[in-house]
């Protein structure tokens, strides 16, 4: 799946993402170390794994994409 990013704290290596329909989704550091990434700018396309949930989906890897 692919989103943008929209926040990020590089303290705390979290933040969150816009989906393609707007809808913000947050990740934790887990997924971001995941994915190997050392930073991540707002704006930034983005690739994201998620775990379904109730609630809110749950991003478990969050990296670049490449074309």
């Amino acid at each position: 799946m692919q989103a943008t990013a929209y926040t990020y704290d590089p303290e705390t290596r979290s933040g969150s993402v816009l989906l393609d329909d707007g809808t913000p989704v947050p990740f934790g550091t887990d997924a971001f170390d995941a994915g190997g990434l050392r930073l991540l700018r707002p704006g930034q396309r983005v690739r994201i794994e998620v775990q379904p949930t109730k609630d809110t989906p749950t991003i478990t890897l969050i990296t670049l994409q490449t074309f």
